[in-house]
């Protein structure tokens, strides 16, 4: 089984964009604050959303099951309060998990949180509870709910302890995922998820965050943003502040995906980053979508990369189901449910 750790709803049907466009309407004007029953989606709506597009490129892709969760550039918690991210996160992982109960071979849900600007994460607990309990198997979580400003305390300050307590009470990993950026130096997809990433990492080297959480799984998405084309300046930055080698200090519990877009890219990943601590993930219908005009091929066709490596077969089925398995304990059973 090929399971691609990374996948958004990109796809979602139009009524999902309308409600929130109400909800951003409404926090000018609260008489405008639609109601949860006004947001009308069919099974049919969500077949057609994903048949065109996730689904068929599955098929045609050779991929079987992706872990899916809200678009992450939608998660925007930088909008409204509190109150209108839990709102908008429960719409968005209940529309999840009726995709996850469509195809329960295709798809395995991963939920967004109800973070919010200088908010505490008691609300992001208890989401991350409810979603445990409709089977979801892991979370995003955002180091910059503000957006682009980074107001938010590092990953390893004890803020953050509630949500780490809890994934690892649950025992699901969580991606640590940005989502829009407000702040006009930072493009999205091009700087600001990449930024995170690479922050995220550096947040990690720099705390003890896994001697607190020894059992913590964290995934840093899009090839581990900056990471590995500068490995050795972590690795020495981490030797000149006196810390741990990052084999023990970081990487027992953080992990990269291939959301890589260019052959030389996935083979520089691969070359540094430990088999162990990759994960096979595309992103498809995401940040890229295009056609690289020098391979005929779309550039979030990842799969395409990996097989083209110098990898063994057991290391290429490592990192297409093996570690998979692993990072994510409740899988298994959730695959096991659907007959799979």
């Amino acid at each position: 089984m090929i399971i691609d750790c990374h996948g958004h709803y990109t796809t979602a049907p139009q009524a999902l964009t309308d409600f929130r466009d109400a909800q951003k309407a409404a926090l000018k004007d609260p008489a405008q604050t639609p109601s949860r029953e006004s947001l009308q989606i069919s099974d049919d709506q969500i077949r057609d959303s994903l048949e065109k597009a996730q689904l068929k490129l599955q098929r045609e892709r050779g991929s079987d099951l992706t872990v899916f969760s809200p678009r992450a550039s939608t998660m925007a918690h930088h909008i409204g309060t509190e109150a209108t991210s839990l709102t908008w996160s429960q719409i968005s992982n209940d529309l999840i998990e009726r995709v996850v109960g469509l195809y329960p071979k295709n798809f395995v849900g991963v939920c967004m949180l109800p973070q919010s600007p200088g908010a505490d994460l008691k609300g992001s607990v208890k989401e991350l509870e409810r979603c445990a309990q409709m089977g979801f198997i892991g979370a995003n979580l955002n180091p910059d709910p503000s957006g682009g400003n980074w107001t938010s305390l590092p990953l390893t300050d004890r803020f953050w302890y509630p949500i780490y307590e809890k994934l690892v009470e649950l025992d699901m990993p969580a991606m640590v995922h940005v989502s829009s950026s407000c702040n006009p130096n930072f493009h999205a997809t091009g700087a600001h998820y990449i930024n995170a990433d690479t922050t995220a990492f550096m947040q990690f080297i720099q705390g003890d965050l896994f001697r607190d959480f020894p059992t913590l799984k964290l995934i840093i998405p899009h090839g581990g943003g900056a990471v590995p084309y500068h490995w050795g300046r972590y690795r020495g930055l981490a030797q000149d502040m006196k810390r741990p080698p990052l084999d023990t200090h970081v990487m027992k519990n953080v992990f990269f995906d291939t959301c890589v877009y260019h052959q030389p890219g996935i083979d520089l990943l691969l070359k540094v980053i430990p088999v162990d601590n990759i994960l096979f993930g595309s992103e498809m219908v995401g940040a890229v979508r295009g056609v690289d005009p020098t391979t005929g091929f779309n550039y979030d066709d990842t799969k395409r990369y990996i097989d083209a490596s110098a990898l063994s077969a057991a290391d290429k089925s490592r990192i297409f189901e093996g570690n998979a398995y692993r990072v994510y304990p409740r899988l298994a059973a959730r695959l096991a449910a659907a007959g799979l």
